[in-house]
């Protein structure tokens, strides 16, 4: 009976704050972000679809995911701080020791499976109009840019506490990692935005299939680093409140 009545009440502190954080999540601008990425996806996979000299492969449609998948994490990881700062719900999550920590780590847990499962939409619909495509490869090849990209906003923001700051940061990041296209050329394991399927010419596939191995590694320890200095920067309470 009594481990009953405990399942019971986990139930429904675990429904109750899985409910706050997609209010949360989806609140405000989000919803700005999701028409751009849709429009975003719509219209590339349009062009692609109606150029006669288009030859769509997987390597594209990776391509093609990734800026929806970028958008969809953008603002709520971005402006998570600052939303939390201006609703006073960053007092009430101060005042219940480490209970900041569980609510940041469910909502970011959420802001993830959620643009995942859209990710995998937007594959299946890529596989249905352009090229058949693994989908769940192409998920998980996609999650590690996506949720290294998230998490560091994450620690952006903890340190920075603005939205706006924020992302002028990210941005910040985004654009020298675009720009040093021709470095990245040279030394592509330690480009965030690798294409796995983009096999170059001149390469073998074990050398190819090692260097996105290593790419793998290093933004599974970016997003680790990242997610763990965030929490720790939750710890000073003064700079929040």
């Amino acid at each position: 009976m009594q481990l009953k009545r405990l399942l019971k009440n986990t139930a429904v502190v675990i429904t109750s704050l899985v409910r706050y954080n997609l209010s949360i999540i989806f609140a405000g601008k989000f919803i700005y972000f999701l028409i751009a990425a849709l429009a975003i996806f719509l219209f590339v996979t349009g062009s692609q679809l109606f150029s006669a000299d288009s030859m769509p492969s997987e390597a594209t449609v990776f391509r093609l995911l990734l800026v929806p998948g970028l958008l969809l994490i953008f603002y709520p990881v971005t402006f998570g701080i600052q939303n939390d700062v201006d609703s006073r719900m960053i007092e009430i999550l101060f005042g219940i020791p480490n209970y900041r920590y569980k609510v940041w780590m469910v909502r970011l847990l959420l802001i993830f499976a959620m643009t995942g499962a859209i990710l995998l939409v937007l594959a299946f619909l890529s596989s249905v109009a352009l090229i058949t495509v693994p989908l769940f490869e192409m998920l998980f090849q996609l999650l590690f840019p996506v949720v290294f990209l998230g998490c560091l906003a994450f620690m952006v923001s903890t340190v920075v506490r603005n939205g706006s700051g924020t992302a002028v940061v990210m941005v910040i990041i985004g654009m020298v990692f675009l720009l040093g296209t021709e470095f990245f050329e040279n030394y592509p394991k330690w480009n965030i935005f690798l294409n796995p399927f983009d096999l170059p010419q001149d390469m073998n596939e074990v050398v190819w299939a090692a260097i996105v191995v290593d790419n793998r590694i290093f933004l599974f320890a970016g997003t680790v680093i990242a997610l763990l200095y965030g929490l720790l920067s939750l710890q000073k309470r003064e700079k929040f409140l």
